[in-house]
């Protein structure tokens, strides 16, 4: 089979990963299209963990969406997105307004949350880890539990 690719063919693909980090392994991201435009929206792992944090951090406090969203004065929706979609890039008020609430170190969760990247990224791998094995039941399991402590605990700790 021959496949015959035009040079305006891949100017056209490039310019829609402007902008895009190539890796491999744990570096490695999968693009998906996720807009009219053709903008690339990267899923990042570490969004995956920031979402599994606020989750298990909104349980541990019982507290409703509706709760969390008037104690950390952010948008409803903008939770359910953070909880639910990794593809989904938070505002950055709402990671300052987490932060507060979850009392772990700003930067860290703007970091987990795929809006910055960390000088050091060994947390964010552990926290991929911490999502990784954290599971969904009605109460926090005493293992959920002291995976979310430990993640607290990193996240608490200020930058040098």
């Amino acid at each position: 089979m021959k496949f015959d690719i035009s040079r305006d063919w891949c100017a056209k693909k490039g310019k829609l990963e402007a902008g895009a980090e190539i890796g491999a392994g744990v570096l490695g991201i999968d693009p998906v299209l996720s807009d009219q435009d053709g903008r690339v929206a990267v899923l990042d792992d570490s969004r995956i963990a920031f979402g599994r944090f606020v989750h298990l951090n909104r349980r541990k406090l019982k507290l409703s969406f509706e709760s969390l969203a008037d104690q950390a004065d952010v948008e409803i929706a903008e939770l359910m997105n953070i909880e639910h979609d990794a593809g989904y890039e938070p505002e950055p008020r709402t990671i300052y307004q987490l932060a507060k609430m979850f009392r772990v170190d700003q930067k860290k969760l703007m970091a987990l949350s795929g809006l910055t990247k960390p000088k050091n990224s060994s947390y964010i791998e552990d926290a991929v880890r911490y999502a990784a094995r954290s599971e969904s039941l009605e109460d926090l399991s005493d293992h959920e539990l002291a995976a979310l402590e430990a993640m607290v605990s990193v996240l608490s700790e200020k930058q040098g």
